[in-house]
């Protein structure tokens, strides 16, 4: 799985998309069952142009597609370059990400509103936490957050 994932995160590889978005929309059927919309996690541009792509983004597409959810891919931006997470700790990422996103619409366009933030992969959830405390200051009724997979810590499969 990893390789797969690492695969289209950073290889351009998008043939498993498809299969990726059947997976999310089964995991997360429940909370997409009364969601009002999806917003994939932002890149911020110069990592999209570098990439040429927002993978986060095309879950998020392909998610729903196969619900029917709305997917708004421009309602949250991200406003701060950032490091890229992989190495640092939980209190690094959290630092880390800070202040890098804010919404582009008008204040009030998510109130009440039920959010699924879509990412590709969660490790110690910083990311998801920072886009989650932008949506609910915008005054989201309820934000969830789905993923494609969950890192584990090397060090958290110590027994």
């Amino acid at each position: 799985m990893r390789e797969l994932i690492q695969s289209f995160k950073y290889g351009d590889r998008h043939e498993g998309v498809p299969l990726f978005g059947r997976w999310m929309a089964a995991a997360g059927a429940e909370l997409l069952a009364d969601a009002d919309v999806i917003l994939p996690v932002p890149l911020y541009r110069s990592r999209l142009w570098s990439r040429r792509f927002n993978q986060s983004a095309m879950l998020a597409q392909a998610v729903g597609h196969l619900t029917g959810v709305p997917v708004d891919c421009f309602l949250l931006a991200r406003v701060k370059r950032t490091h890229a997470q992989g190495g640092l700790t939980a209190a690094q990422r959290r630092k880390n990400v800070a202040g890098a996103f804010r919404m582009t619409a008008a204040k009030g366009a998510l109130r009440q509103k039920r959010i699924v933030v879509v990412d590709d992969v969660i490790t110690t959830g910083a990311t998801a936490e920072a886009c989650a405390r932008v949506l609910q200051r915008a005054g989201a009724a309820r934000v969830d957050i789905l993923a494609l997979a969950r890192a584990v810590e090397p060090s958290s499969m110590l027994l």
